[in-house]
């Protein structure tokens, strides 16, 4: 049940809706109408009651005029000559009836009765009240409602079944640019991610789910292609080691002096470090990309933490004829041991690129937003703009002759970017006219 109300169709929604409020406007419309039409009809038999009425009471308060009942009956006879839907009766305080005139009746006669008392004076007995009921036909006017209410109906719910096909039509036709927007998805497909929406013959209100979707199949091709990098670079990475390993076995065994087998053996142990730190580069990655968040412990100064990791590269440094200074401060609350570790592979990469004889620069800020800015300055080769956003891709290299590939497995500033969210902030890169600025933007807490 819940998976037919979650897939029921739009079109016939919107055609239902559109047929219930057709429905619901042209029946207001009618209803008002016949109300209207009615209090008319009502205030017509009322304004006919009480012209009648004032002619009666003409007719019964000159006493003068009629002495005697015969008078009367014969005034009130021309009186109702030509008002067949009149009924008139008159009587006395006594109840004693001086006139009663009714016109055929059946079961579908219908009255409007008025009651009113008329004061007699004559010149033989003192005043009296006079009874007169007054009755006015309305069955023609009731049959004539009747009949309107039953046309009014029918062209409610006509005049709905027209608007309801006419708007099933419209609905039809507005939900076609969906359909053709479908058939194009439709061609999307994982050996053709770079396929794209067309947004050109598109109503103005799909114009942003089409560009959120092209914007999500650009994320997903680079998705793809990093997935495809990434496989290819851990096979190099790891197939490097192992052939290394696997060709000092061959030649232990094929010479298997003692001395020969220690070198093969301390060789061996080289690489397998080397894919010890690999495998636990990964499983790091693989713990930020899963939402492992830092251990913070308040930080007093982070220039002092910066001074330490410098210590520990200063014989690198030294090595590639480059000096290093830490410019500026910040505090707060971070996870000690990986901003260390951050700091260190960013040295150490600006360490390998740097123009000797330069100074290598740590810079250390808080920003007017809170965040901490980290990041380290050298001055070398401009990085192309269109590498710096792979910066932080996993066992990328910006240099494609791997250079420094038996120190370097590119997994260092990938490290970096997932300390960087494992701190709720990101990672940043810019290079121009030779200044390179790598870094981390955090949160202090």
């Amino acid at each position: 049940m819940k998976a037919l109300a979650q897939h029921r169709s739009l079109r016939q929604r919107l055609s239902w809706w559109l047929a219930l409020q057709s429905f619901a406007g042209l029946g207001v419309i009618c209803l008002m109408v016949y109300l209207v039409t009615e209090f008319n009809f009502r205030d017509r038999q009322e304004e006919t009651l009480a012209q009648k009425e004032n002619v009666i009471r003409h007719l019964l308060v000159d006493g003068k005029e009629h002495g005697d009942s015969e008078d009367l009956a014969h005034k009130l006879d021309d009186f109702l000559v030509g008002h067949g839907d009149l009924s008139l009766e008159v009587a006395r305080a006594d109840g004693i009836v001086l006139y009663a005139h009714t016109r055929n009746q059946n079961a579908k006669t219908v009255w409007r009765q008025r009651q009113f008392e008329v004061a007699q004076t004559t010149d033989q007995t003192p005043s009296k009240n006079l009874r007169v009921q007054l009755s006015l036909d309305i069955q023609t006017d009731n049959q004539l409602l009747h009949r309107l209410a039953l046309t009014l109906l029918v062209a409610a719910i006509g005049g709905a079944v027209v608007v309801s096909l006419g708007g099933f039509s419209l609905v039809n036709l507005g939900l076609a640019p969906v359909r053709r927007l479908a058939s194009q998805t439709r061609a999307v497909s994982a050996d053709n991610l770079q396929q794209r929406l067309d947004s050109g013959e598109q109503p103005l209100e799909l114009v942003p789910l089409i560009d959120q979707f092209n914007a999500l199949l650009a994320r997903i091709e680079k998705a793809y292609l990093q997935m495809e990098g990434f496989n290819a670079d851990v096979a190099h990475e790891l197939c490097t080691p192992l052939a290394t390993l696997i060709a000092n076995n061959e030649l232990a065994l094929l010479r298997p002096e003692q001395a020969d087998i220690r070198e093969v053996l301390a060789s061996n142990l080289e690489e397998l470090h080397r894919l010890t730190g690999i495998v636990n580069d990964m499983l790091f990655l693989s713990q930020a990309d899963r939402g492992v968040g830092a251990r913070r412990a308040p930080v007093a100064s982070l220039a002092s933490m910066a001074a330490d990791v410098l210590d520990y590269h200063e014989a690198a440094l030294s090595e590639a004829g480059l000096t290093a200074k830490v410019v500026g401060d910040a505090h707060g609350a971070f996870d000690v041991p990986l901003l260390r570790r951050a700091l260190s592979n960013l040295l150490g990469n600006a360490t390998r690129y740097a123009s000797s004889g330069s100074v290598v620069q740590i810079n250390l800020r808080t920003t007017d937003e809170g965040c901490v800015l980290i990041s380290v300055t050298n001055y070398g080769s401009t990085i192309d703009p269109e590498i710096l956003p792979q910066l932080f891709d996993r066992f990328f290299r910006a240099d494609p002759a791997r250079s420094h590939g038996q120190s370097n497995h590119g997994l260092g500033l990938a490290i970096v970017g997932g300390i960087a969210r494992m701190h709720q902030g990101r990672p940043f890169a810019s290079s121009e006219n030779g200044v390179t600025n790598v870094g981390i933007e955090i949160r202090p807490n």
